[in-house]
């Protein structure tokens, strides 16, 4: 099988190049990524209407992932807790490799068939959990090996790859394949296949947030107050919601811990 991630670029002599040319042709292809996402959104839609489905009956969600897609899993649960107030290990993020492999790469830690599921099962997942591999090549032994075992053990599969006809493409029961094309240097999967992992784990923690309520009209109900800047946009988000001061919304934010929390104390007062 050709990789369309491994295929040459079509630009050369790139060391030659003058640095705007270089972001020039870059920010080219870099447009060429929403285009690419967009013919995936039916796919997409039908396994999210299907992990919420899940989600709501107690279900977790998995990334699974080596190297940069490894990486984009990770940061991508990791924001969930901090972004919508959810426990931490309803959305998950693992690496080949373990937790090492996120600064620095594990040696072959990928090429191993059978870890991937082991280290699901370290999870204790379940048939109600649901499973996201990612691998911009689709060949990945550690995410290809997770996702034909999660299918056999009946959890819900997707598949994020830059490689039609890949293993994981054909594996995940439900593919979602950008075909961005070849990288502006060759194989380096961290930029155009980076960028539409990045778009799809979005639209993914997003869309399932909103569905178990952590969103209200535009605004992160739930989100933690972590910090003074977080603090402040809660007391705005209340003050917006319940006409009063945003001085008075200080005061119920930090009586009741949470904008969400806060505003349903305003309105049963009324």
């Amino acid at each position: 099988m050709k990789k369309i991630t491994e295929s040459d670029s079509p630009y050369n002599n790139i060391e030659q190049m003058s640095t705007a040319e270089i972001l020039e042709k870059m920010n080219a292809e870099d447009h060429l990524v929403p285009i690419a996402v967009e013919k995936v959104l039916p796919v997409l839609e039908t396994f999210l209407d299907q992990a919420l489905d899940r989600m709501k009956e107690g279900g977790r969600l998995f990334y699974i992932g080596a190297g940069t897609s490894g990486r984009l899993g990770i940061l991508d649960a990791s924001e969930c807790p901090p972004t919508f107030g959810v426990e931490h290990g309803l959305v998950n993020g693992l690496i080949a490799g373990g937790d090492d492999a996120i600064r620095v790469a594990v040696e072959r830690a990928e090429d191993d068939v059978n870890q991937g599921w082991q280290d699901l099962l370290k999870e204790e997942i379940t048939a109600k959990d649901v499973l996201v591999g990612i691998a911009a090549s689709g060949t990945t032994p550690y995410v290809v090996g997770a996702i034909k075992k999660a299918r056999e053990h009946h959890l819900l599969t997707a598949g994020i790859t830059c490689n039609p006809g890949s293993p994981l493409d054909e594996q995940a029961e439900h593919a979602l394949v950008p075909l961005v094309g070849p990288e502006f240097i060759t194989g380096s999967t961290r930029l155009k296949s980076g960028t539409a992992q990045k778009l799809l784990l979005n639209m993914i923690s997003t869309r399932l947030m909103i569905g178990l309520g952590h969103v209200e009209g535009n605004k992160m109900v739930d989100m933690q107050l972590s910090n003074q800047k977080l603090v402040e946009r809660g007391a705005r988000m209340i003050a917006d919601r319940c006409n009063i001061s945003v001085n008075d919304a200080r005061i119920y934010l930090k009586k009741y811990g949470s904008v969400r929390k806060a505003v349903i104390a305003f309105e049963k007062k009324l």
